[in-house]
């Protein structure tokens, strides 16, 4: 042995290349079960054999290394326990670094490897150091141990490699293992009234099992909660006790599981991206490169070049009458100023305001309240504000120090004439209501105003409006004591003059306020809303054709109108301009003869779609108030082997979680898919899982097309799609209704593809790694990659049924963005636990630092639903 260890070392010393030589070591000996260590020098095992060494690091063998109790440790929910005979299994030790002091990849030059990519991960066990059970290929093994020796190998959310080492996992700890987690009861935080029903649990699930408390917390299912588990059919239930026996399950009956499934992460609030590192270095290790480098202005608009979601956040105070009024007039005159395809517009309540995790996912704050701002809220927009936040004051009490309002009788309401400063130094004199109040020096630090500023027209000057900066890191105010919110109305001015004056300066009120807007980063270059278009009704397959008309002959009325409760589709040949097109009634043209669209070609969809049932027939308008509306009427009326999708170019009322808005810039892959589930089905039982595989098809269907796998687009929980952990391009929304045996389910998905606003799209990445790696990667298509990503869903779906959450997390994990990412329970305060997966039902599951792997729940926040997670209540 060691003379073969020697000839091996002289070998590698002279003889081959670093990946060859790592790659015909491990080929040849690990029959003999040794272990190949990766490591730094001085952590070398002293009794192994050096067989490479490289900067510091050594490729090192030794005796075989085993893990015979995996009790501390947290299993992922995949079939892990099975290795197969051409993979090896492996441990890799890391060191977690905080932002500031992340190391960054010494070999700029050559290619970033990143470990999720080359293995699966079995188990982990959290710490210092964070350890991670994995299995890999022969040459992806290999790979990672190359890339490790060259610190060019790259995890995620601030994990450093320092070691891995193969490892024997013994047959008999593994088996020991899965008849414990067969045997032991399940203990379940969120069960129905009815889960006391008797039956056999699935032993595929994500558990972790401690030494000293055996109880496992959260994910096995009872037959309440997965009926079609074990080799019992469903079907062979006792069927006669009703539909209450399903309570357990995650169905309508369940309040949390329709909380996530019907209330799911807004679709396209295009960028969510929490605790974004400062640019321009992506410290996730992303191979794509800068940001801000890769999205280019375009026809001259100005980007989000900020990271953060495109929210405009209006804070009025209380819920009165009176306040919510103002919330309307606020909201109304910022709606007139900025271009909807950049932002939306959302109410912050004064307790979201306290609790909810909003400064990370706003681009301005607007305070346009006028009573006294509590001491705790106020200390929030300050927060907000030295993180680099902007706020627009809008005849409101906020200030800051050295500012203080000083109220004026004399000017309380009435029209004033106002000397408005612009940041280039030039005047606008108009008239504007005052609101009484005006901004003088105030106690602390002396006022520095910024270039912006308006002082009425009279012998003391007095200042309205003042540009604030605060702090080090870009945060400033605009704070304005005139009523840049009111239109000109009889019922805020006392005499017809002060009516005309005021109607006379009504442009340049919106000029003042789109300045000021513009100076606080906003673009103000307002598209007009497109009119809507008639739909066009295409088919993917003339073997389709025959079953939809058969469908539209029972259907149609006699006028060829299709009605339901949210509108109502006309089936014309042609469409003619005396037809109206509005949002309740709509043209469905029937000829696809003169088809025509620069945006959607039917030939690349039928080229790409090669599904069975899903997406054969498009219903495709290049302008519709919402694909979701277009489905919604027709989805129980449906048979199951038309596969209906709406397809779209632009929404105008697109549909997020709650009241969130949709953004449906020209560019972004519209969509809404309709598929049929069986109750009785291992996906029926698992609804919440609907949402993930969508977002994991939208990611495989790019990276899963030749030369494109390194693009870094990945999934984020519980259904966003990410350009790495940075920068949210797209996402899914998931309504389901259960009529009988059946789930319908409306899947809307919008991602990003060649629109760089408000945010990034699929094509800056792939011209940012032509870029980097002087490939030649062609730009891809809405129309390509929404018929690859519905072909992609239904082979996801079909593994499901067949081999349950085990067959598709081994993918989802690949692509996920949350390995070993740390969150806090509760509040930005609460206990730190680190996230370890998903549950049986699609639940993120976190490992506490006491050792416990629970079940987390979203807290119903509208921000993001990876802050202030809880742990439901047992019952």
């Amino acid at each position: 042995m060691l003379i073969t260890l020697c000839y091996l070392y002289l070998w590698a010393r002279w003889g081959r290349r670093p990946a060859a030589l790592v790659r015909i070591t491990v080929q040849r000996l690990r029959a003999s079960r040794c272990s190949f260590t990766f490591c730094v020098a001085a952590a070398r095992p002293p009794e192994a054999s050096v067989c490479l060494s490289r900067g510091g690091r050594v490729f090192c063998v030794s005796e075989s290394q085993s893990i015979d109790d995996l009790n501390k440790w947290a299993l992922y929910l995949v079939s892990p326990l099975k290795l197969e005979a051409e993979h090896i299994a492996f441990v890799t030790e890391s060191i977690w670094v905080r932002g500031e002091d992340l190391q960054r990849p010494s070999s700029r030059t050559e290619t970033i490897v990143k470990w999720s990519d080359c293995c699966l991960p079995l188990a982990c066990r959290p710490g210092d150091p964070y350890q991670l059970i994995a299995k890999a290929s022969v040459d992806d093994f290999s790979k990672l141990g190359v890339a490790f020796m060259e610190d060019r190998l790259q995890m995620a959310n601030g994990l450093i490699p320092q070691k891995i080492v193969s490892v024997h996992l013994q047959d008999s700890t593994l088996q020991e293992l899965k008849d414990q987690a067969a045997t032991k009861p399940a203990h379940h935080l969120q069960p129905g009234p009815e889960s006391a029903v008797q039956g056999e649990p699935d032993p595929g699930v994500m558990e972790h099992i401690g030494k000293d408390d055996r109880k496992v917390l959260g994910a096995e299912p009872t037959p309440g909660r997965g009926g079609a588990s074990g080799n019992k059919a469903a079907g062979e239930s006792d069927r006669g006790e009703g539909c209450t026996e399903l309570c357990g399950l995650h169905l309508s009956s369940c309040h949390e599981c329709l909380e996530l499934e019907n209330s799911t992460i807004e679709s396209i609030r295009f960028a969510s991206a929490e605790d974004i590192p400062d640019l321009p270095y992506d410290g996730s290790g992303s191979g794509e490169g800068v940001a801000d480098a890769i999205r280019p202005e375009r026809e001259g608009r100005r980007t989000n070049l900020t990271g953060k979601a495109p929210n405009i956040l209006l804070y009025v105070g209380s819920d009165s009458q009176e306040a919510l009024g103002r919330l309307q007039q606020v909201r109304s005159v910022l709606a007139d100023c900025v271009d909807p395809d950049s932002y939306t517009l959302y109410h912050l309540p004064e307790e979201s305001a306290r609790r909810d995790p909003w400064p990370d996912n706003c681009l301005l704050l607007v305070i346009a309240s006028r009573e006294s701002i509590p001491k705790d809220v106020h200390q929030k927009f300050l927060a907000y504000l030295s993180q680099g936040g902007k706020v627009l004051g809008l005849a409101s009490s906020f200030t800051l120090a050295g500012c203080q309002v000083t109220s004026k009788d004399a000017l309380q309401e009435t029209v004033q004439s106002l000397v408005f400063s612009k940041a280039d130094q030039s005047q606008v004199k108009l008239s504007v209501l005052s609101s009484g109040c005006v901004y003088e020096q105030g106690p602390g630090e002396r006022l520095s105003p910024g270039q912006l500023q308006g002082h009425l027209d009279n012998e003391d000057q007095d200042r309205l409006i003042v540009q604030v900066p605060f702090g080090a890191r870009g945060g400033e105010a605009v704070l304005c004591q005139v009523h840049l919110e009111l239109p000109p109305s009889s019922s805020v001015v006392q005499t017809e003059e002060d009516f005309n004056l005021l109607t006379s300066s009504n442009t340049r009120r919106y000029d003042v306020l789109k300045e000021i807007l513009t100076t606080l980063g906003l673009s103000c270059d307002v598209q007009h809303v497109p009119a809507l278009t008639p739909l066009h009704l295409l088919l993917a397959a003339e073997d389709i054709r025959d079953p939809l008309m058969r469908w539209l002959e029972k259907c149609v009325d006699a006028g060829g109108v299709v009605k339901s409760s949210k509108l109502s589709l006309k089936f014309v040949p042609s469409h003619t301009p005396e037809i109206e097109v509005t949002p309740t009634a709509l043209p469905v043209v029937t000829d696809t003869t003169a088809f025509s669209c620069a945006h959607f070609d039917l030939e690349i969809y039928r080229q790409n779609l090669q599904t069975k049932q899903l997406g054969k027939v498009i219903l495709f308008a290049e302008v519709t108030s919402s694909t979701m509306n277009l489905l919604d009427g027709l989805m129980f009326e449906t048979p199951q082997e038309i596969g209906l999708i709406a397809i779209a170019v632009r929404q105008t009322q697109g549909k997020g979680r709650g009241g969130n808005a949709w953004l449906s810039p020209v560019g972004c892959a519209l969509s809404t898919l309709l598929v049929s589930v069986p109750l009785r089905s291992p996906l029926g039982q698992r609804i919440p899982f609907v949402q993930h595989l969508m977002s994991l098809a939208v990611v495989e269907a790019v990276r899963s097309i030749p030369g494109y796998q390194d693009i870094n687009l990945r999934v984020k929980w519980p259904n966003d799609i990410y350009y790495s952990d940075l920068m949210k391009l797209g996402g899914v929304l998931v309504n389901s209704t259960l009529v009988g045996e059946t789930f319908h389910i409306l899947i809307g998905c919008g991602f990003n593809v060649t629109n760089s606003n408000p945010t990034i799209c699929i094509n800056d990445l792939i011209a940012e790694y032509n870029k980097k790696h002087g490939a030649d990667l062609a730009p891809l298509r809405a129309d390509h990659l929404i018929a690859r990503t519905v072909t992609v869903l239904e082979g996801l779906m079909d593994t499901f049924q067949d081999a349950g959450p085990s067959g598709v997390l081994p993918l989802y994990y690949k692509y996920w963005a949350h390995s070993a990412q740390r969150v806090r329970l509760g509040s930005a305060e609460g206990p730190e636990v680190w996230i370890v997966g998903l549950d049986d039902s699609g639940f993120l599951q976190v490992h506490q630092e006491g050792g416990q792997v629970v079940t987390v729940h979203p807290d119903g926040n509208s921000f993001d639903m990876l802050r202030n997670l809880i742990v439901p209540k047992q019952q």
